[in-house]
């Protein structure tokens, strides 16, 4: 039994051709090379038809779309995210310290900061394993 084609979404086609255009700005593809390329990725159906466009390219073409705003503004949502965990972190270790130095409880919290910080990524580093 054959397997089974995927069908190219619209959205995919705009990959593609986002993809032909930058490798002609790149002097990759000829004008009609890629002009004939465009045609054919409206025209195609299929995945299958779409990645045969690009087969040639560096890296199929992809490092091409992270020029797309929508990779960008990814990128960017990202390194908010990234902040804000940071700034979370660096609040709760001040305040623990500060609660440490206030108390006087010398063996409970430098133990707790202990935990936190070698079993707080060991458990972020199986969270994203399983993605």
């Amino acid at each position: 039994m054959a397997a089974q084609q995927i069908r190219a979404s619209d959205g995919e086609r705009e990959q593609v051709a986002h993809i032909l255009r930058a490798a002609m700005g790149e002097g990759r593809l000829t004008l009609d090379e890629g002009e004939e390329r465009l045609a054919a990725v409206y025209q195609a159906v299929y995945r299958d038809d779409l990645e045969r466009l690009t087969a040639d390219l560096p890296g199929n073409g992809r490092p091409a779309l992270a020029d797309l705003p929508e990779a960008r503004m990814a990128v960017a949502r990202q390194r908010r995210r990234t902040a804000a965990a940071a700034s979370a972190v660096i609040v709760v270790v001040a305040a623990l310290l500060a609660a440490w130095a206030l108390t006087g409880a010398h063996f409970i919290w430098p133990g707790f900061l202990f935990f936190l910080f070698i079993f707080g990524p060991i458990g972020r580093g199986r969270r994203h394993d399983r993605r």
